[in-house]
């Protein structure tokens, strides 16, 4: 056979086999054109052409707490494993959110806007640059350079500036008038190039939130004598920069399961926590991350523990928690954050952890980088646990799977949110979080709902809320109890293994979790992720036959939910009858729930915490 006709017809069968399978699920072009290219796989896994690029930083940097300054240099290697020729890099500019004229999705205060980040030098493969003659399109830069190759490194130097924000703190800035700050997105970065948009060229606006890629960090952190330095990575010269007393603390937290104060309020006072330098740079390293972020202030305590999170290798991770004594709520939260990293490494997503330390730092915000969380006060212990595992979780997604949030914010914030409901009821088993729900049954069905699967950058207010947190929460949820445990954490695991340290998309993930499972949750998929409609089950008929009840649900809208009947007895005792979302698999309106009472029946309803319905006015029957 001739070897093109042969060709041609090998790419007809798996295109047709492709789309047997895929069309199941809606698909836009511009996806489907990457599984068509290989660097995508309907079996779940990437395809055999995957590819994603990446970068080494090393980054030096002075933050001077006094006047805010950020004055820095960054070396990028950067590797093009694309099979493209590049004849031009977009960088990233995230601190331009602060800049004049610059769009964004919020206000700022007018003492907040700045120059943005100013581009003293960059030099290309060692060819200085014309800096003036920069695009700068306000979060973005596109440098225009000799092309580079595929398979091809190229070498930026940049030198930058910029002045950090006062007030007005969306997930970075000043924290309080004694120069405590939180320092995320302080450096120039290479946006991410992907086999589905090419350059990420999203402006940043302040809502969505990042894409970035997985890359090696060196950070040299240059801050006064008495400021401590809490980062992504490993500090690689604590020696130096603590004094032996507080080096020896910290080197024993990462030995003990025991929660050890590595700075108190007696040390505080004597002041002698850090070397009696003018200044002292602080050394971090870290490897296979998407992000980097630091914190700092010379007036917070520091309360370090660690725990076993693999017990084949009996790998421990340091879990820190840093912040101001004034705040009382921020007590218990290294306790919190012990038992969620010990969560999630045994009970949910039932994954080791996966970085060697993750630090909770009392910031003005609720944000998650690799390694590191930016948490603000809060006046109850209930939203401290909630708050504290939430944002932890964060670790696995996006950071540990890399999803797009920028696009596809239900890839990262839905699995905080359902971890943050089992998480949350482990730490305190009386607390009941139902995050999301009630406001979902309220907006269901309504113009602020829309399908989970509209691209994160297409929303605001409501829509973005319901359609990252709750919404594929529930899903998940509703998922996890069809499967059973096991089951859904093989599937789980199948997907993480498949896609950890690379750059998923929705369907990526839908596939794996199938092939995992090693069912087809199409049906599902589609119906809560794509379609739109509304939760609303309803008591349609009642019988008693043989001493049974026999009840008729009748699902009224077309999104599954599961069926929790709550039975009351004469005697104001509760019995509960559940059926997981697979009773609707076959498109059926209408299933029988059947259960033999132990006494007589007071009332039926239709009710359960994580089963939102947008007429619970029929979910109640009064038996007579």
């Amino acid at each position: 056979m001739n070897l093109n006709v042969k060709s041609l017809l090998v790419a007809f069968l798996l295109l047709g086999a492709f789309q047997s399978v895929a069309q199941q699920l809606p698909m836009p072009r511009n996806i489907a054109a990457a599984y068509q290219k290989g660097t995508r796989s309907v079996t779940g896994t990437p395809g055999a052409s995957y590819w994603q690029n990446t970068a080494d930083y090393t980054i030096n940097l002075n933050f001077d707490p006094a006047s805010r300054k950020v004055t820095g240099t960054v070396e990028i290697d950067y590797t093009n494993n694309s099979p493209d020729t590049l004849k031009q890099i977009v960088f990233k500019l995230y601190p331009n959110l602060y800049q004049e004229g610059a769009p964004r999705a919020g206000g700022i205060s007018p003492e907040d806007v700045s120059e943005g980040v100013k581009i003293e030098k960059l030099s290309y493969n060692q060819q200085a640059q014309d800096v003036q003659k920069l695009r700068m399109d306000n979060t973005n830069m596109t440098v225009r350079i000799k092309p580079l190759a595929p398979k091809q490194k190229g070498i930026f130097s940049i030198a930058y500036n910029y002045e950090l924000n006062a007030g007005s703190h969306n997930r970075t800035g000043q924290v309080d008038e004694q120069g405590a700050a939180f320092l995320a997105y302080f450096f120039p970065r290479i946006a991410v190039y992907d086999d589905v948009d090419g350059w990420n060229r999203t402006p940043y606006l302040g809502p969505q939130e990042f894409y970035n890629d997985f890359c090696n960090f060196k950070v040299n952190i240059t801050v006064p004598q008495h400021f401590v330095v809490w980062a992504t990575g490993d500090l690689k010269n604590v020696d130096y920069v603590l004094t032996k007393k507080y080096a020896k603390r910290l080197q024993s937290a990462e030995k003990k399961d025991a929660i050890i104060a590595i700075i108190d309020s007696t040390d505080l006072k004597r002041r002698d926590i850090t070397a009696k330098n003018a200044q002292n740079t602080w050394k971090f390293e870290a490897s296979n991350v998407v992000d980097f972020a630091f914190a700092t202030s010379d007036h917070y305590l520091w309360n370090s523990t660690s725990l076993v999170v693999d017990p084949k290798t009996k790998r421990r991770t340091r879990v820190d928690v840093a912040f101001n004594p004034i705040h009382h709520d921020f007590k218990e939260v290294i306790d919190f954050s012990r038992k969620t990293v010990e969560a999630m490494s045994y009970t949910f997503p039932k994954w080791p952890f996966p970085y060697p330390h993750i630090t909770v730092f009392d910031g003005l915000d609720q944000m998650e980088y690799p390694m590191m969380v930016n948490d603000n006060p809060v006046e109850t212990r209930e939203d401290a646990i909630t708050l504290t595992d939430h944002e932890i979780f964060h670790t696995m997604f996006p950071f540990y799977m890399g999803t797009n949030e920028t696009k596809y914010g239900w890839m990262d914030e839905g699995w905080a949110t359902i971890g943050e409901w089992i998480i949350s009821t482990i730490i305190e088993p009386n607390l009941k979080d139902d995050y999301g729900v009630a406001p979902y049954s309220m907006m269901a069905g309504t113009e602020a709902d829309m399908p989970i699967a509209t691209l994160s950058t297409q929303q605001s207010g409501t829509p973005f809320f319901l359609n990252s947190y709750p919404k594929p929460a529930l899903g998940y949820l509703y998922v996890k109890e069809m499967l059973g445990d096991e089951l859904f954490t093989k599937a789980l695991h199948t997907y993480i293994r498949n896609w950890n340290g690379k750059h998923p998309l929705p369907w990526d993930f839908f596939n794996s979790m199938n092939a995992g499972a090693g069912k087809d949750l199409n049906w599902f998929w589609k119906r809560w992720f794509f379609d739109e409609g509304t939760p609303d089950l309803a008591i349609a008929h009642v019988q008693q036959l043989a001493g049974q009840y026999v009840v008729t649900v009748e699902a009224k809208g077309t999104k599954p939910v599961p069926v929790e009947l709550n039975v009351t007895y004469a005697d104001n005792t509760t019995e509960k009858v559940k059926r997981s979302i697979g009773v609707w698999e076959k498109g059926n309106t209408t299933t029988q729930v059947e259960f033999k009472p132990t006494k007589a029946v007071k009332k039926l309803e239709l009710k359960g915490t994580y089963i939102p319905d947008t007429n619970p006015k029929d979910n109640v029957y009064e038996v007579k």
